[in-house]
């Protein structure tokens, strides 16, 4: 192929990584937006979506458009009580304390990891994707799946938007995110919408692993790399951001996408670790986020 075919290859893979990490890194950027909170575990969670998917997909016999429908619904459902419980046994009990909490949920981190190796394994296993169509284009055909991840993270994150901007329950994440005392004050129960946020972050980043685990596969240890490149992409955009997390993960993942194919992978996160440290030098509140008053 020539230049431009290569390069709209890239940009396209650019495209489904950008879909899944702005998936994953809102849930992130969420979390420490409304509760203050780094949740240091969520690429446990993104894991623990990708080994259910397996599960459930691999338990429903037919066709695999059920088993993967049947696992887009209850991965994450699964996945956020599993997070609700946490934040009640764990990180409601340190008061939210920013230090405790990250130890807590570094903890949390090994337990889940070595809980999904003891009973799941250390083997990595493919899902079946719900279809196999591919869409031709005048230089290449492509995985339609592939463009349905990246329909699918735009929906969602619109949904999510129009919940924290046009409804009440949005409202409520808002106020306690300004001021929590303030907001507790009025009435607004804190402790509920903090564990709500905390089970919202850990379903949005299930969600992600069930739509891109059919092209990858389901491991005990894949949470470490979309756990970094959501820091990465939280740093850059602004923590809370929904829109600076949209922007730092389509150019996380273009740039990623685009540099990897002519250049090298390494590179690409050379890169994206320089901006990281310039941001943090010049913004250390992120691109779209508001400074601390």
């Amino acid at each position: 192929m020539h230049f431009g075919p290569h390069l709209l290859l890239a940009a396209l893979e650019g495209l489904v990584t950008s879909a899944v990490l702005a998936l994953t890194a809102l849930g992130l950027s969420l979390v420490f937006g409304v509760m203050r909170v780094v949740n240091v575990a969520h690429g446990e969670f993104f894991m623990l979506g990708a080994v259910l998917a397996w599960a459930i997909s691999t338990a429903i016999s037919g066709h695999p458009a059920l088993g993967f429908l049947a696992a887009l619904v209850l991965a994450p459902l699964i996945v956020g009580l599993i997070a609700l419980v946490s934040e009640r046994l764990v990180l409601s009990r340190l008061n939210y304390n920013p230090e405790a909490t990250i130890v807590a949920t570094i903890g949390m981190l090994y337990i889940i990891q070595q809980l999904a190796l003891t009973f799941y394994g250390p083997e990595a296993r493919p899902v079946e994707p719900p279809f196999s169509y591919r869409i031709l284009l005048p230089w290449f055909g492509y995985s339609g799946y592939k463009l349905s991840i990246i329909a699918a993270s735009a929906l969602l994150l619109m949904a999510t938007w129009f919940v924290l901007t046009r409804t009440k329950i949005g409202l409520v994440m808002r106020a306690t995110q300004y001021d929590s005392e303030t907001a507790q004050a009025f009435g607004i129960p804190v402790d509920r919408v903090y564990a709500g946020v905390f089970a919202l972050g850990a379903m949005l980043a299930a969600v992600a692993a069930v739509l891109i685990v059919p092209i990858s596969q389901a491991h005990y240890l894949m949470g470490q790399d979309p756990l970094l490149l959501s820091f990465i992409v939280v740093i850059i955009g602004g923590l809370g951001s929904l829109r600076g997390t949209v922007v730092a993960a389509v150019f996380i993942g273009l740039s990623d996408g685009i540099i990897s194919v002519f250049f090298s992978p390494t590179l690409a996160k050379i890169i994206a670790t320089l901006l990281v440290a310039m941001v943090l030098v010049f913004r250390p509140q992120g691109l779209f986020g508001t400074a601390s008053r």
